[in-house]
């Protein structure tokens, strides 16, 4: 199986979205992009994506070799192949679409090169049970954009090996991502159900009449969002604790917050409360589109991680 210093190859299989952001960020790394998808203007539609991503990606230092030259698109997956050293997938989420693809990709790449899915929801017990070297096939779920945001979820299948899991996560690291590994599969991995555990609670107080869907979202991003773009909750909660630290949080504040969660509310997703979130929405945005929203999004956080790194955190 390939070392990390020994590949050299990407390859993407499916363009969309978070296939281009993953492409975008291989090239900025410096490494050579293959990328397949049968889908009509697929190629147009990717560098398109690519030139928009550059100039993000230039504010975090790129590789010496980086270049969007060494960008090649080849509409024949088994062509597009031939070479990888390391395979990002991103097909469909469809258990019997994904089972195929990654048996032909199994079929059609070297022996030795990994294969990584970029699934949000579809166990790798599943996407590797059609294989003839499942050992080798591993999750490795970016948060969305991948060119922007470090986070990378690696989680094997039962037939997945040791090997693969370590190499999976030399590599992210290697690149500038920050992976964690799981040790158990399960539906949404981690960072998506703790979204989905935040925004149950928001639902549920929007729906209760307690706030507005633009204060809630200020409840956020104006409060445990900034501190949590800095560390994590229970290292904020080791600052919470004062100078007794996690210790005296544990003895003398967990108590009330455990009376919190159990307050904890399961909102009644009803048309009428997915009409009040969709208004609330709308009118925040104002008139800026989906995309100018994105940009404005990826240039704060560009910003932050930035700064996260000259401090060293």
């Amino acid at each position: 199986m390939a070392k990390n210093n020994e590949i050299r190859n990407v390859a993407i299989v499916g363009t969309g979205v978070i296939g281009a952001s993953w492409a975008a960020y291989y090239l900025s790394r410096g490494f050579k992009v293959v990328a397949t998808d049968p889908a009509p203007n697929a190629e147009a539609n990717l560098r398109k994506y690519v030139d928009a991503a550059w100039t993000a990606l230039s504010k975090n230092g790129m590789a010496p070799s980086a270049s969007r030259d060494r960008l090649t698109f080849e509409p024949k997956m088994a062509q597009a192949l031939a070479k990888a050293d390391f395979v990002q997938e991103n097909g469909p989420e469809r258990p019997d679409f994904k089972t195929k693809l990654f048996a032909e990709i199994d079929d059609a790449t070297p022996p030795d090169s990994i294969l990584a899915s970029s699934s949000s929801g579809i166990t790798m017990d599943v996407i590797q049970s059609a294989c003839k070297r499942p050992e080798r096939c591993v999750i490795g779920h970016p948060f969305n954009p991948p060119h922007v945001i470090p986070l990378v979820e690696v989680v094997g299948g039962a037939k997945t090996s040791p090997q693969t899991i370590e190499k999976a996560m030399a590599f992210y690291s290697s690149i500038g991502k920050k992976p964690i590994r799981l040790f158990k599969a399960l539906p949404g991995h981690v960072a998506n159900r703790l979204q989905a555990a935040l925004y149950k609670e928001v639902l549920y107080l929007i729906q209760q009449g307690v706030l507005s869907v633009a204060d809630a979202d200020v409840a956020v991003s104006y409060g445990p969002g900034p501190r949590w773009g800095v560390m994590g909750p229970s290292l904020q909660w080791h600052l919470g604790g004062g100078p007794g630290g996690i210790h005296h949080f544990m003895e003398h504040i967990m108590g009330p917050m455990e009376t919190w969660m159990k307050a904890l509310g399961n909102p009644d997703i009803t048309p009428e409360l997915k009409q009040t979130v969709a208004e609330g929405v709308l009118q925040m945005a104002g008139n800026r589109s989906v995309e100018q929203l994105a940009a404005e999004e990826n240039e704060i956080v560009t910003g932050l991680l930035t700064s996260r790194a000259k401090v060293g955190l």
